[in-house]
């Protein structure tokens, strides 16, 4: 498992030579941008905590973890095919907030906080969650708000300049009228602020009514998205008592349970469960978030001693490992690959704690094995790949060089975001004296964490010592005639 922090990525047209993935957050969670944020990102239910990065900055931390990913990826797929959106053109990141909470922030990516995926019992309440983000994505919701965000603000200066010229005219034959100015003024700015929170309820309840649709096109049951506006309801039901419902973002709770109970009571799905491996997959994955996010007084009463599930001697294995170290969970983990020696992900715990206790060469054997049932098992992760390559090259062994740059090569294919893995590969090629092909590497891993400047010089670098007109060459001048877009604004509610 890996934390990360993203930022501004990549224009579309360098997507035919190596895949990169644009994505911009801009300005994160700013407080007292209410309006702003409400055209920037569409919540699940509620604002996300307060703020949690520097002034400034335009990252988000997130949670990198190949079983994870498959996981949720293999939720959202029937889902994006039943919404007419290609699985591939959307990204999922896992946000390290404990809050029960998802949301859209561009038409490319949804976000889903850590605290949803361990408080969901079941794989069908995160279903549910991932349907209703879903259908702000198919509905283009974040670009309708944006609309409305502009039209609004037209309509309010237009108003506002009439109002002063009125408020002017009058004064000259009134002084005392000029004293109502920052109230006509205030009025207009409140008219607009009630005329966006309105539509952003309206699109909340159209989100809604589309995630059923989709649960309904795929077979799947509504009750887990309404056992999880239930409990929003309840959490949200002391905040909501008293508030004005016409300066609320979201419609009141009652009003959500209400259309979902009609429409899951109609459903022929309702009272379909989830297939039992999958309940498995997602109480693995649970466990495993639980164990590397949560203390071990918060693991231990999840999963108490006298719990012998599989998934409960996973958390306690990880938490060995976090806190003991790799000698004293070896044995946990030993025994869950016994257990299961088919899971990819059991074996890749075992390379993790051998790799992180300074123990590469040990780390190889289980790593290969974890990309080698993962790729038997459909699955082509990135991470996995590029974990294998990291465990390659840190065990200094020059015949390994080879194929530690394949699977760094192919892991980046599949998952160009993953800044660590171009460090990786930039050190594989100056062991083998290969210095272009390094800066390079190093040159697109810059670009991927957003430092521009920094990766163009890398580029230029990169340039002079390869051959002109190459592939990797080209590559090199992609990055060197790069120029960021202008900065959105845009920011997470």
């Amino acid at each position: 498992m890996l934390k990360e922090r993203i930022s501004s990525a990549l224009p579309n047209r360098l997507l035919p030579r190596w895949e990169a993935r644009p994505w911009d957050v801009g300005k994160i969670r700013r407080r007292g941008r209410a309006l702003a944020a409400l055209a920037a990102a569409i919540p699940l239910l509620l604002p996300a905590p307060g703020e949690s990065q520097t002034a400034g900055q335009n990252r988000i931390s997130i949670i990198r973890d190949a079983e994870v990913e498959a996981l949720i990826q293999d939720y959202a797929r029937p889902l994006f095919k039943a919404a007419g959106i290609r699985p591939q053109a959307i990204e999922i990141f896992v946000v390290p907030d404990p809050t029960f909470n998802a949301f859209v922030a561009t038409n490319r990516s949804m976000f889903i906080n850590i605290g949803a995926l361990l408080d969901s019992k079941t794989p069908n309440e995160i279903i549910g969650v991932i349907a209703h983000e879903t259908g702000h994505l198919a509905n283009a919701h974040l670009v309708r708000m944006q609309q409305m965000m502009r039209n609004v603000s037209t309509a309010s200066m237009i108003a506002g300049v009439i109002a002063m010229g009125a408020i002017v005219a009058g004064a000259q034959s009134n002084p005392g009228l000029g004293d109502s100015a920052g109230g006509v003024m205030a009025g207009i700015g409140e008219a607009a602020k009630r005329d966006i929170l309105s539509y952003a309820r309206g699109i909340e309840m159209e989100a809604d009514r589309a995630g059923l649709s989709y649960l309904e096109a795929t077979g799947q049951s509504g009750e887990g998205m309404l056992i999880t506006f239930r409990r929003l309801a309840d959490d949200t039901l002391l905040l909501a008592r008293d508030a004005n419902p016409y300066l609320l973002s979201h419609p009141l709770p009652r009003e959500r349970i209400a259309l979902l109970e009609s429409a899951v009571a109609k459903s022929k799905y309702r009272t379909k469960k989830d297939p039992p491996a999958l309940q498995r997959r997602h109480d693995l994955m649970r466990a495993k978030l639980s164990g590397f996010s949560e203390s071990r007084e918060r693991v231990a009463r999840r999963y108490p001693a006298s719990d012998t599930s599989l998934p409960a001697r996973y958390a306690r294995a990880i938490l060995a490992y976090r806190f003991d170290g790799a000698a004293r969970a070896a044995p946990l983990i030993d025994a869950l690959i016994h257990a299961d020696p088919d899971n990819p992900y059991f074996w890749e715990l075992k390379g993790q704690s051998y790799l992180e206790a300074g123990r590469p060469r040990n780390a190889i054997p289980p790593l290969r094995k974890a990309v080698a049932l993962a790729s038997a098992q459909g699955s082509q992760s990135g991470l996995l790949r590029i974990l294998l390559g990291q465990a390659l090259v840190d065990s200094g062994d020059a015949s390994l060089t080879d194929e530690a740059i394949k699977n760094l090569n192919v892991g980046l294919l599949a998952d160009p975001a993953a800044s660590t893995g171009y460090r990786t590969l930039a050190r594989a090629y100056a062991a083998k004296g290969d210095i272009g092909q390094a800066q390079l590497a190093t040159a697109q891993g810059l670009l991927a964490e957003g430092k521009v400047e920094e990766a163009k010089i890398q580029a230029k670098r990169a340039q002079a010592k390869l051959k002109e007109g190459s592939p990797a060459w080209l590559r090199a001048d992609d990055i060197v005639a790069y120029k960021p877009p202008p900065k959105s604004g845009v920011g997470l509610q």
